[in-house]
This record gives C-alpha cells, sequence and structure tokens, in this order.
C-alpha cells in the first residue's frame, strides 16, 4: 500500500482473497507473518486515512489467474498448483 506505481510508472493493482479465505490466511501467516485481521486493519488505516485504496477482493483462485493475467500492474497469489503461463511468478523467500 506504500507504492502505487511499478517502476516503469504504471498502476500497481492488488488483488486479495476474502479475509476467511485459507489460501488469504496461508499468504498472510506465512509470507507476510501478520494475521489476516492485522493486514485489514493496515490497510482500512490507510483508505480511511485518503492515503492509500483498497485491494480488490476476488472470490477464487480461479478469478485471481483471471483477474492479474487480464489487468496491467496486477498483484496477487495463488497457489503453485493454479498459477500458469498466463502470469508471471515471483518467489517469495
Amino acid at each position: 500500500m506504500r507504492l502505487h506505481t511499478w517502476p516503469d510508472g504504471s498502476a500497481i493493482r492488488v488483488f486479495v482473497m476474502p479475509d476467511d479465505a485459507p489460501l488469504h490466511a496461508a499468504f498472510s501467516k506465512e509470507k507476510l507473518n501478520v494475521f489476516p485481521y492485522q493486514l485489514r486493519s493496515a490497510w482500512d488505516r490507510l483508505v480511511f486515512s485518503g492515503t492509500g485504496q483498497a485491494p480488490i477482493t476476488v472470490t477464487s483462485p480461479e478469478e485471481m489467474l483471471a483477474k492479474v493475467a487480464n489487468t496491467p500492474g496486477a498483484i496477487g497469489y495463488l497457489p503453485k498448483s493454479k498459477s500458469d503461463s498466463s502470469v508471471h511468478v515471483l518467489q517469495i523467500k
């Protein structure tokens, strides 16, 4: 939420699963080291202060794949089994 554009100047579009989705909980805890409620709280604080935009919520891994593949500047997360060549995969270490 701190960055609004990629280095090339294109807008960043963030896609997430619902707060109660198992994939969202796993991503938040394992990769971001925060609980989903903490992530939501940070997003809400930035949105309500006018300094950030809320991420766009999708309902399934299939919808996430379609949105990220077809939205310029999009970023999201998927299980490895759901990604394909339509998206560029970034490894988070």
